[in-house]
């Protein structure tokens, strides 16, 4: 499989294409979820693809468009085999209000001290109105059955984005298939 990272415009993206590249085992995780509970990466080791978003912020222009297309599209990735994870610095109430607000049937994470999303290469310097500060990195990771990266986007512009997930996530059921 040809690796996949959109958008080359900075040394942090070239950086984490090769440290989290395609092929690699994805690094584990255990955070706390919307849905109750925790998430850990390895309860799909075996069973589901994971798609595993990164987004700034709860109840924001765009994180709620990624959100809800994500939702409406869950049933074309969920046919695949493939489950979604929402992840960001947000507290667990945080999630829950918005998972209702939003009708989000998948689990939302929490990742207050923002170390799995480092791990992952979604946090860092951001540029906003002149100002820099640290914070996530919009970015969407797709982990196979084997626990490994088949596909990165980041930074993630958010429209057409879930169709482009939805699109790999079919090429990668096809190549199982095959």
């Amino acid at each position: 499989m040809r690796c996949f990272v959109s958008g080359h415009d900075d040394f942090r993206e070239i950086v984490m294409a090769v440290l989290l590249s395609i092929g690699k085992k994805a690094p584990a995780f255990t955070l706390p979820a919307s849905t109750g509970g925790k998430v850990k990466l390895s309860e799909f080791a075996g069973k589901k693809n994971v798609v595993l978003y990164f987004y700034p912020r709860d109840n924001t222009p765009g994180c709620t468009t990624e959100a809800c297309d994500f939702r409406d599209n869950l049933a074309r990735l969920q046919d695949q085999d493939t489950v979604v994870l929402g992840v960001s610095p947000d507290s667990i109430a945080s999630h829950e209000k918005f998972a209702a607000k939003y009708e989000l049937p998948f689990p939302l994470l929490s990742d207050e001290d923002h170390a799995v999303a480092e791990k992952y290469g979604a946090w860092g310097e951001k540029k906003n109105y002149g100002k820099t500060y640290e914070g996530i990195i919009r970015s969407t990771f797709l982990i196979g059955k084997d626990g490994k990266i088949k596909a990165i986007w980041s930074p993630v512009r958010v429209k057409g984005h879930v169709d482009e997930v939805a699109a790999k996530v079919a090429e990668l059921k096809q190549g199982e298939a095959e």
